[in-house]
């Protein structure tokens, strides 16, 4: 960025991951700009337990202030911690995903509070009650809608990852970021590739899980895992598949389907998925096909491809006949604890038996440990069981690989890309690569941030302010140039109006249009000020022509007489009294002002000046010259005038005026003033000069 420009925090734009920073898990970004503040997701660590699960939420400064909470998807690295976050802090901030993603939402937490909570009073993160309440705070967005609040813009697209899941497309103050959460570019059997927005991101906060890893082809994956899968089946085994409930499940089933039905040999091996959430959602995702990719919409038109023929759920592992070859898909998929780790610590020590892992496995976890084949694994309960089944690992996993994320990133050229959600070995490799990828692309110049945990990353945006004008002015302006009207610097011309900042819009318009293009009401406040005044109406007419020059007469006779000066005053007089009258608003008080101070100076000294007051029926020059020495001592205080000055000399037309140490010369004849060492005070004593005689003229 230019050095020569100068910022304030306020052009600070700081992006600090409060989870998945240099790590897999508790998914969870606080973005904040112009005073706005974004968490991005909300997340559990999959590795971790209870409280240590959680994101570093205190490290949110003011929390409370907190405008925004967008959740990319269903997966509880990115949403198990949000009835925490919504009941048990003090945030209340809007928060929304997609309609997909809040339907399994309730499902998914609620299981995972069943599976997961200790029951330790003080470490239980929330209740089924709380997902409840929670679910009350969470609004829904669609694909491709664009949503606004306090200022902050924002749309969700196709992320690919699962059902529902969504990238955000953040703007504010013109500043755009994108989040992708979890994405995939490359299609499978039932969700679509991850969309490219139509709008260029001056930031991209991005997943790094697989760092530089590049995924095989999808059919050469598919391949791989049936003959996997048949394999262990054929040589008399149980092949367990460990898988989260919701996501990869799915789209393993279609696989497993498909293949049995081809493999007549197969129809009596029986595949389960044992998990009640599964079958919960399984609604879901029949409800919302119209969200998935054209193979699973045509299929639609003759059967529901989720009905299967050959796969049915397993209700618990009491209902399960162990005594024969089978494919059981168990939840979680990184076997943590529930019935895959159930299920393999009954099988692993057979060595017909099989474990196919199909997803990505955090550090920390069982399904990450059996990977390494080490000899032993160690049970829930502590004893150590021999590892003597097979262990495969196929990713299925729907993330981007480093040729998705390289391509992604050319599609949307953004000028800093902040890496997220990857251990710090895959994200520092993917960070290199990229960074040797671009280093010579001038059209796609990368900064390249890899924060950890609490770490801050700081940009600097300074944007331009545009406003908009608006309404009968934008006409007037589009009527002179209908004309013919040129300016040779149209950004010099001068508007006036009303300028009206809404977040970071601006708009310039008439004042009594802000009802119509504003929410803002307009009020006219009308004021009266009364003050006590014994002279006469034309006393009162004298004075104000000293100062308003014109003096409109609206109406006058022996009981009262209305007077209009500067366009905006009404002077009401009244026998005993004179009220002020007009609109409030900064000019006219400024004129309401002088005619008050003018009504109180003539209320004082009217005594004296009734007898003295020329007569204004017959304007001569000595009543000029009379009325002239009033106006001044009025003005300029008594001592403008020397005792000289009392005294009219036919001979001289000259009257000179001393203002402080300043002389101005007046010539009564040709109402003139010369003072050449303040210019500024010649032109004022001129024209008051040239009103008085106005003002006593004959009409």
């Amino acid at each position: 960025m230019d050095g020569d420009v100068v910022f304030d925090d306020n052009d600070k734009l700081t992006i600090m991951p409060l989870g998945a920073g240099q790590e897999v898990g508790r998914s969870c970004i606080l973005l904040t700009f112009k005073g706005k503040k974004i968490i991005l997701d909300c997340g559990i660590h999959p590795g971790l337990h209870n409280k240590e699960s959680l994101p570093f939420i205190d490290a949110i400064p003011e929390i409370e202030t907190t405008d925004l909470i967008l959740v990319s998807h269903y997966h509880l690295d990115h949403c198990g911690a949000l009835p925490f976050l919504l009941l048990k802090t003090d945030c209340r901030a809007k928060c929304y995903m997609t309609h997909a993603t809040k339907a399994i939402y309730r499902y998914l937490l609620a299981d995972f509070v069943r599976v997961s909570n200790s029951g330790v009073a003080g470490q239980v993160l929330y209740t089924e009650r709380d997902i409840v309440q929670s679910l009350e705070k969470i609004d829904t967005i669609d694909f491709h809608q664009e949503l606004e609040v306090n200022g902050i813009k924002f749309s969700a697209y196709h992320a690919g990852h699962v059902l529902g899941a969504a990238m955000f497309l953040i703007e504010i103050a013109g500043v755009k970021v994108l989040y992708t959460g979890d994405f995939s570019r490359q299609e499978d059997r039932h969700l679509m590739c991850a969309e490219i927005p139509p709008h260029r991101p001056d930031v991209l906060i991005t997943e790094s899980t697989y760092g530089i890893h590049i995924h095989d082809k999808r059919e050469e994956r598919e391949k791989r895992f049936t003959s996997l899968v048949h394999d262990i089946v054929s040589r008399g085994g149980r092949c367990l598949i460990p898988a989260f409930a919701l996501g990869r499940a799915q789209e393993l089933m279609l696989i497993l389907d498909e293949y049995w039905a081809a493999h007549p040999e197969l129809h009596d091996v029986p595949i389960y998925y044992a998990s009640q959430l599964a079958r919960k959602c399984m609604a879901v995702y029949q409800t919302y096909i119209n969200a998935m990719n054209d193979r699973i919409r045509n299929q639609l038109a003759n059967n529901n491809p989720f009905c299967f023929r050959f796969i049915s759920n397993l209700k618990s592992i009491e209902h399960f006949d162990d005594s024969g070859p089978c494919v059981v898909m168990a939840s979680p998929g990184m076997m943590q604890s529930g019935l895959s780790r159930e299920l393999f610590e009954n099988w692993c020590t057979d060595k017909r038996n099989g474990v196919i892992i199909a997803g990505y496995c955090v550090e920390g976890t069982p399904a990450k440990l059996i990977l390494s084949q080490p000899a032993e694994v160690p049970t829930m309960s502590g004893q150590m069981l021999p590892l003597k089944c097979s262990v495969e690992y196929i990713s299925f996993s729907a993330h981007t690989d480093y040729q998705q994320t390289s391509e992604f990133i050319r599609e949307l050229k953004p000028h800093h890309v902040v890496l997220v959600h990857g251990e710090q070995n895959e994200m520092m490799r993917l960070a290199g690569a990229l960074q040797r990828e671009y280093e010579d692309d001038e059209t796609c110049r990368l900064e390249i941030f890899t924060p950890k945990n609490c770490e801050a990353v700081n940009l600097r945006f300074k944007g331009e302010k545009v406003a908009k004008v608006l309404g009968s002015l934008a006409k007037a302006r589009g009527a002179f140039l209908a004309k013919g009207g040129k300016s040779e610097k149209p950004e010099h011309q001068r508007l006036s109006g009303v300028l009206v900042k809404k977040n970071f819009a601006y708009h310039i318009m008439a004042p009594n249009e802000l009802p119509a293009y504003t929410e803002l009401a307009t009020t006219i406040v009308t004021q009266v000020v009364a003050t006590p005044f014994s002279g006469p109406a034309s006393l009162l007419k004298f004075h104000l022509a000293l100062v308003a020059g014109k003096v409109s007469v609206l109406e006058e006779s022996d009981e009262s007489a209305i007077f209009l000066v500067f366009g905006a005053i009404s002077v009401i007089w009244q026998p005993q009294i004179v009220r002020i009258k007009w609109e409030a608003n900064p000019m006219n008080d400024m004129y309401a002002d002088a005619v008050q101070n003018v009504v109180l100076r003539a209320s004082m000294a009217s005594s004296s000046w009734r007898s003295t007051l020329p007569d204004l029926r017959e304007p001569d020059f000595n009543q000029f010259h009379a009325a002239l020495r009033v106006m001044l001592k009025d003005a300029f205080g008594p001592d403008c005038l020397d005792a000289k000055s009392e005294v009219i000399d036919p001979k001289s037309d000259l009257l000179p005026l001393k203002v402080d140490e300043t002389v101005v010369e007046i010539n009564v004849r040709d109402l003139t003033a010369k003072c050449s060492s303040n210019p500024m005070l010649e032109q004022i004593v001129q024209s008051m000069v040239r009103r008085l005689s106005h003002s006593l003229s004959p009409a």
